[in-house]
């Protein structure tokens, strides 16, 4: 899910600007004030999940505008998702972080509400293309406040990913209008697990951060060394599950291997950041490990199809 990519605590939206410096965003040119806006919706994970969620449509049969119009929906969805976790984090951030869009007065409480609830309407309206699709585009939004409103910075957050993740394939492909598959009954169960192992790798970016100032974590639960060895194994299990099944459903065995060397993406990327790693480092480690699941799904789904699974 989108909103997920900052590991900071999570508080109450705030309707005061208290927490940002107007003075600083109306010196600021136009091309820093449109950055920050872009900044304030987390566009990497944002994008992914929706180029994820289109692909899933076109493998499903649906046209290119289809795909286009899902893989949209779900951006724009997750866009919301992640305006409204800059928002819950906004007092918060103007002590820790005040080089971000709303404590720098690039962007302002109020705007940023009123962005959050265009982009969720919008996503909405490019989902109801079937109620069941809808209805996974109002999920979505919520299980996303659902994070950034009460679970960021506990350990539980590890559970709006589990949640959220499945939910991309699922949204793709009921938006082609097909059933679900058999491969579905291995696909969801990976995303759950893929979504677990995403929200660990999020919260070591910040498990230092978090841990000096009395943040809870399940990365802080978990210890930053034995986080990083339960993500790595998740990580590993799935790759070893997307070939195995992919053989499974009449794949041959150098397809099998193929997606067993996309799986080595993500497990290496959560290797390499290791004990003495810096917190930009284990960013773009978290950003690699993402990109290799979703080329993984991606690329075992194309296999099973190519394979005949889906019949």
């Amino acid at each position: 899910m989108a909103a997920i990519g900052s590991s900071s605590t999570s508080s109450r939206i705030s309707a005061s600007s208290s927490t940002s410096d107007p003075a600083a965003g109306d010196e600021a040119s136009p091309a820093t004030r449109a950055l920050g806006w872009l900044r304030l919706t987390h566009p990497f994970p944002s994008v992914l999940d929706g180029v994820v969620s289109g692909g899933v449509a076109l493998i499903g049969g649906g046209a290119i505008g289809q795909g286009l119009r899902v893989g949209l929906a779900m951006t724009l969805l997750q866009l919301g998702i992640g305006t409204v976790n800059d928002l819950v984090d906004s007092p918060r951030d103007a002590g820790r972080k005040p080089g971000k869009p709303i404590p720098s007065g690039l962007v302002r409480p109020g705007p940023a509400r009123g962005l959050a609830l265009v982009l969720f309407v919008s996503g909405i309206a490019l989902a109801s293309v079937a109620p069941v699709v809808a209805g996974l585009a109002v999920l979505t939004i919520a299980i996303g406040l659902l994070y950034d409103l009460r679970l960021k910075g506990t350990a539980l957050s590890w559970l709006p990913f589990a949640l959220g993740i499945p939910i991309l394939p699922l949204f793709g492909w009921l938006s082609t209008g097909r059933d679900l598959p058999l491969v579905f009954a291995v696909l969801l169960p990976a995303a759950i697990v893929a979504g677990a192992a995403l929200a660990i790798g999020n919260a070591l970016v910040d498990v230092e951060r978090d841990a000096a100032s009395g943040t809870s974590s399940v990365a802080v639960a978990l210890g930053r060394d034995r986080a990083r060895r339960v993500v790595a194994g998740l990580l590993a299990a799935i790759g070893a599950a997307a070939a195995s099944s992919a053989i499974a459903f009449a794949a041959s065995k150098a397809e099998g291997l193929l997606l067993a060397a996309i799986a080595l993406i993500p497990v290496v990327a959560a290797v390499a950041a290791g004990p003495t790693s810096s917190t930009a480092r284990r960013e773009r480690a978290w950003q690699a490990e993402a990109i290799g699941l979703a080329a993984l799904a991606s690329a075992w789904l194309v296999v099973v199809v190519r394979a005949g699974g889906l019949a």
